[in-house]
């Protein structure tokens, strides 16, 4: 073996190692949301709390903003270790938020979307990173919408319009489905760029804007396809 292919199997190596603790990391997040949801929505008590209290419900949203900004902002000087519970921290309080969301749909509607959501994910996540072609300015156009669709969502907040949320739904799905195809060759490149040996937090932050994006782009097609409650 010479040493070209050498350094193409250690490059293609080290790619798959980064990427597979990028993934692992969604779903420990994913699976740690689910988790509190259900326990959240089983609680009575619980959900007297979240739903009398609107305080309550916001002071957790903003808490879950926090924790964002702030692991993306720092995922160059976080420990793995930290980082890590960080994450799970805003895993599990995205966990309660969800589970005040997901008990005005039934089920079935809520299991059947998310088998379309991971179908779709899969896909996007799949020809991200693979396509040649770079996605950087499809990305830099989806980001401008995910700004937009921030300020319908904040107007739609105070102005209940059938219409504008139709919109934000549909726009939401297309925003979400382009930025998972980025977001995946972007993590794709990063792999290559990152020095040897510090992986550990920015694994752990790209898992974290996966999962946004899936989070996100489930929530938008319940809205088609979810069958709410009586």
């Amino acid at each position: 073996m010479d040493a070209r292919t050498t350094n193409t199997v250690q490059t293609a190596d080290r790619v798959s190692a980064f990427l597979w603790k990028v993934y692992g990391w969604m779903a420990v997040g994913l699976g740690l949301t689910a988790i509190v949801a259900f326990a959240v929505a089983g609680s009575p008590d619980l959900l007297r709390v979240l739903v009398g209290n609107r305080l309550v419900f916001f002071a957790l949203v903003i808490a879950e903003l926090g924790l964002v900004f702030f692991l993306s902002a720092r995922a160059d000087r976080l420990a793995p270790g930290t980082a890590a519970g960080l994450f799970a921290l805003y895993s599990a309080l995205n966990g309660v938020t969800l589970s005040v969301i997901l008990l005005a749909y039934t089920g079935e509607s809520v299991t059947m979307t998310f088998v379309v959501t991971a179908g779709m994910f899969g896909a996007l996540a799949l020809f991200g990173s693979t396509t040649k072609r770079s996605l950087a300015g499809a990305g830099q156009f989806f980001m401008m919408g995910l700004i937009g669709l921030i300020l319908a969502s904040i107007i739609g907040m105070f102005w209940h319009n059938d219409a504008l949320q139709f919109l934000i739904s549909v726009v939401g799905v297309i925003v979400f489905t382009g930025l998972t195809a980025w977001d995946a060759q972007r993590l794709k490149q990063m792999a290559l760029a990152l020095p040897e040996g510090q992986a550990g937090a920015y694994a752990v932050v790209g898992a974290l804007s996966l999962y946004l994006n899936f989070i996100n782009l489930f929530l938008m097609l319940l809205r088609f396809t979810g069958s709410r409650r009586d």
